[in-house]
């Protein structure tokens, strides 16, 4: 995309709307009670129930968390602010009173140069297992860098395995990639990742629904999937077991109605079962994509369309029913002539001597002292060595028009 994401800059202490203040406040002591939270806030609003709450915990300080914020590069993004991604808004639609769902995130805290709101319309989840092997690796950095080339922002975890190889991909495709976590945007997650985090904040974002500070609590990887799911358009499994955590994503992307993709890997690899198992128990749902160019084809706009390959070029494709079946006819060791030629299928001499010009000059049939026969060429299903002259050739088209 020649468009580049508009940069964004902390907020500072006393420059919070109440709004904002409210949400990160109840993101604070929302914890397990999320979903009676989610009841009090349609019946109150934000701004009320945290001033009905924070009397109740007199320990949190909203303007504390964007401070420490700030000191990372960081800024909370909250539902009706202009970079909201319109796609968590889903969340809330899909979940409901005592539901185990939690609903769209209260705030955001965004770490990183480029505004989401400008980047998060193009967006495409790619996941996968953290044991990956180097076939699902590569599979996730090309998909990875051809969507990048294309315009389309990746959506990760950051994870080792598939998702530090898409979020790679995206990088050296010079696109914009998101990176969120189960915890903080301060606490790097895994630690070994800490400088590739800081690329991806360079490039794109790093994002997380808890507050800085926070750390990665295993329970926080399953909620998180949600926001991963949600920011994508669709939701491409590259290679997963049949328990890994990335299968969650996928189940959020289908309860979503987004479009779930899924890479097939060797039918032997225990990293691959559940690639397989999706492809077969939700065949209706899930479509099998090899390349970034089959995922645009899904989610992308009007004429993103991959280019079908439709494998080697054949000496003998393109030809007339008629030239075939004299090519047919027409031995390979010994010779023939024009006059039994035409006998065996069955046309004049003159049509078949005017055949034979065309097909001597490609190099499919050779003249003899005793007539016509084939060459090595003619009689080879395939010549590797000739796609791009047989398709360019001056004397195909009159081949094909006999």
């Amino acid at each position: 995309m020649d468009q580049q994401p508009t940069p964004r800059v902390s907020v500072a202490r006393g420059d919070a709307v109440p709004r904002t203040l409210a949400r990160i406040g109840l993101s604070r002591i929302a914890g397990q009670a999320r979903s009676d939270l989610n009841a009090q806030l349609r019946t109150f609003g934000d701004v009320v129930l945290w001033e009905r709450l924070r009397s109740q915990h007199p320990g949190i300080d909203p303007e504390q968390d964007i401070e420490a914020a700030a000191r990372v590069g960081a800024r909370p993004i909250c539902p009706g602010d202009v970079d909201w991604p319109a796609g968590l808004d889903a969340l809330d639609r899909i979940s409901g009173v005592g539901n185990s769902d939690v609903g769209a995130p209260l705030v955001l805290w965004a770490r990183g140069e480029a505004a989401l709101g400008d980047i998060a319309p193009r967006a495409v989840a790619v996941v996968g297992c953290r044991a990956a092997t180097d076939y699902g690796t590569r599979q996730a950095e090309e998909i990875g860098l051809g969507l990048a080339e294309r315009g389309w922002t990746i959506v990760s975890g950051a994870a080792f395995g598939i998702d530090a190889a898409a979020h790679r991909g995206a990088l050296a495709g010079t696109g914009p990639t998101i990176a969120v976590l189960a915890g903080g945007v301060d606490v790097p997650y895994p630690a070994a990742h800490a400088d590739l985090l800081d690329e991806i904040a360079a490039n794109g974002l790093v994002l997380s629904e808890t507050p800085p500070g926070s750390p990665p609590y295993r329970r926080r990887f399953l909620t998180r999937n949600r926001i991963i799911a949600a920011l994508g358009s669709g939701t491409v499994l590259v290679e997963a077991g049949l328990r890994s955590g990335a299968l969650n994503t996928v189940r959020h992307a289908r309860r979503l109605g987004r479009t779930v993709m899924a890479v097939p890997g060797p039918v032997t690899s225990a990293m691959s079962a559940g690639c397989h198992r999706l492809l077969r128990d939700h065949r209706e749902e899930t479509v099998l994509v090899t390349s970034a160019g089959d995922v645009c084809e899904e989610i992308g706009g009007i004429g993103e369309l991959e280019d079908r390959s439709t494998g080697p070029v054949l000496a003998r494709d393109g030809l007339s029913d008629l030239v075939l079946e004299l090519l047919d006819v027409m031995p390979a060791r010994s010779a023939v002539g024009v006059a039994e030629l035409a006998g065996r299928v069955g046309c004049p001499p003159g049509t078949v001597l005017a055949l034979l010009g065309p097909l001597t000059v490609e190099g499919l049939v050779e003249v003899t002292r005793a007539g016509y026969r084939l060459t090595a060429l003619g009689r080879s299903s395939s010549s590797q060595s000739r796609r791009r002259q047989s398709a360019a050739s001056p004397t195909q088209g009159k081949l094909t028009g006999l």
